[in-house]
């Protein structure tokens, strides 16, 4: 099977020894041919993979931002198609009645660049601004952030042009290297990198999958609180982001969150839940063996950003009451500044409950192991857990854990931890002291967290899934959509009618010894089914196989009793090995086989 994974801002082949998620799903699916399609930072950006890598899984590269591609600006003509294409986009943004217009405005953008390659030119031209700037400054327009002003427009259509550049990249098609001629698309991360796999899907038909571990418009609101760019650049932006994650998932096949809470927030932005599944994200570590013996001195261990959104300051007054209950107690904190004057302001706050004597800030550890290692309990303070993998990782070490329950945090530590209210200090120094003094359920508790995450975080159980969804596209959508008729010329053809295992003979269904034998009905043109009608006959359906050829129906056929006839089944698995039937004498064919169909 062709896979084309899309990814936005990450290494193709991450550096050798390290190894990524997207590096584990090509490697535990060997069986697929993967092609890699990233929208890198700038030119260059996604970096060099090494020679055996590349002749393994090529790689495709897109500078998505700094400067345009170069081409030249459209004509008279197709200017006014382009112009009219961009209206509507920026109506779907910018008017609230007219959301609906962002798809079909987006796909007859992405038509005209294949046309003309002029897209990124006329993004940048001065008639896209004017564009801009008439619809933004029409009434009935969104500026609840702001009237915009001239800088505002010529900012905000720089962006969209970068944006939108996906429009544009050399990828469609059914040539090789198109995405056109992929089995399916494998979306990982959302935002700009889901572009192509919608424009794939609208030319060719092809389906897509896509797998977030951190919701893309969730990061984009968070970051764009602190953006250099005026309010009303701030809400076109955001708007942009919301429609093209609404359109994602109304598009998608399958969404894989990589959590049942980001689940939640996608069926919030409009994911079909029958269309969802979680899939957690798996991590090597849970190879990695438990921590050694506790540090003789009971000790709590913190880990991550020194951030309020961590709320290391809950810590450090829960640890005020716990050292006033166990004199000898410690708290190490690990993880590096990212708000300048934080960890001072941390510090302060340890001297001022008069515990810095005990406190030790120690910075990035060699590796989260090493983190785990230096404690008896771990804790967890934040006010946010947006993703599983540091819970995930601090329970693999075996250490029992007590965290605030908020995010995930519920999900992944289950009844294996200890769970608290955020902000309540009380609560949170009555958990640790509980593990401090009771050690039999320390160990109990750390052992059942370190098997819930082996169980939950193992990168066979991803694979797995992920060649499930992947053989479920191919068995329920069309083979070949790119080649295949207009919806009026007849059904599309399909590679199964029915999953895989649908075909296998039920030898517990099986018709007597004294049925027809199976090597009879493998040299058979046509199976008789069991009611004795022949293909012509009412009960025969005809179907289409990738090659085109109209075959007899290979559905297992029951009669009354509900007992199916032995040759039929045999018949049917020759069938879907062959693609056809062969007649009698006839070399088998092998251009229509199973594998090829996979």
């Amino acid at each position: 099977m062709r896979v084309a994974l899309l990814t936005e801002g990450v290494r193709p082949r991450s550096p050798r020894g390290a190894g990524g998620w997207c590096d584990r799903l090509v490697d535990g699916l060997r069986e697929h041919d993967f092609a890699w399609y990233v929208l890198a930072g700038t030119a260059g950006g996604a970096g060099a993979a090494d020679a055996e890598d590349t002749a393994r899984t090529p790689v495709h590269e897109l500078a998505l931002w700094g400067r345009r591609p170069a081409g030249r600006a459209p004509g008279t003509l197709r200017g006014r198609q382009y112009a009219a294409a961009y209206d509507r986009l920026v109506r779907s943004l910018l008017r609230p009645g007219e959301r609906s217009g962002f798809g079909p405005g987006l796909y007859r953008l992405a038509e005209l660049a294949r046309a003309d390659g002029a897209l990124p030119a006329f993004l940048v031209s001065d008639r896209a601004r004017r564009v801009l700037e008439r619809v933004w400054r029409s009434p009935g327009a969104d500026t609840s952030a702001g009237r915009p002003l001239v800088c505002d427009v010529l900012v905000a259509a720089d962006l969209l042009e970068q944006c939108l550049r996906p429009l544009s990249a050399p990828w469609y098609g059914t040539a090789p290297g198109g995405l056109g001629a992929a089995d399916l698309c494998h979306v990982v991360g959302g935002g700009p990198a889901a572009l192509p796999a919608l424009v794939a899907k609208q030319l060719h038909g092809v389906p897509f999958v896509v797998t977030e571990h951190g919701l893309h418009l969730r990061e984009q609101y968070l970051g764009y609180r602190e953006a250099p760019y005026r309010w009303p650049v701030r809400a076109l932006l955001l708007a942009f982001f919301r429609a093209l994650t609404e359109e994602t998932y109304r598009q998608a096949a399958i969404l894989t969150p990589g959590s049942a809470h980001d689940q939640q927030w996608q069926r919030r932005c409009g994911a079909d839940p029958a269309r969802t599944r979680v899939v957690y994200e798996g991590t090597p570590a849970v190879e990695r063996p438990a921590a050694g013996p506790e540090p003789v001195a009971p000790t709590l261990v913190w880990a991550g950003a020194l951030e309020p959104g961590r709320d290391p300051e809950l810590a450090l007054h829960a640890f005020a009451r716990v050292r006033a209950e166990l004199p000898a107690a410690r708290l190490v904190l690990h993880g590096e500044e990212a708000v300048p004057g934080y960890r001072a302001h941390c510090a302060a706050v340890a001297e001022r409950l008069g515990v810095a004597d005990a406190v030790e800030f120690a910075g990035r550890p060699g590796s989260a192991a090493e983190a785990w290692a230096d404690g008896t309990v771990v804790v967890f303070s934040a006010l946010s857990q947006r993703r599983p993998r540091l819970l995930a990782d601090a329970m693999l070490s075996g250490r029992a854990v007590v965290s605030t329950d908020v995010g995930v945090a519920r999900e992944v530590v289950g009844p294996t931890g200890l769970l608290v209210p955020p902000r309540d200090p009380q609560a949170l120094a009555g958990a640790c002291l509980a593990l401090l003094r009771d050690g039999e359920r320390r160990a109990r508790l750390g052992l059942a967290g370190r098997l819930r995450a082996q169980e939950r975080f193992a990168v066979e159980p991803v694979t797995g899934a992920f060649r499930e969804i992947y053989l479920e596209l191919v068995s329920q959508w069309p083979a070949f959509p790119a080649a295949a008729p207009d919806a009026g010329a007849g059904p599309r053809p399909r590679p199964f009618a029915r999953p895989a295992e649908y075909w296998i003979t039920d030898r517990r269904r099986s018709a007597p010894p004294e049925a027809a034998p199976v090597a009879d009905a493998a040299v058979t043109a046509e199976p008789v089914p069991a009611d004795g009608t022949g293909s012509n006959g009412g009960n025969g359906t005809d179907r289409t196989d990738r090659t085109g050829s109209s075959d007899t129906d290979l559905t297992d056929r029951t009669d009354e009793g509900g007992t199916a006839d032995r040759a039929d089944g045999a018949a049917a698995v020759v069938a879907l090995s062959r693609g056809r039937l062969p007649a009698a004498g006839e070399a088998p064919d092998r251009s229509g086989s199973f594998a090829e169909a996979v």
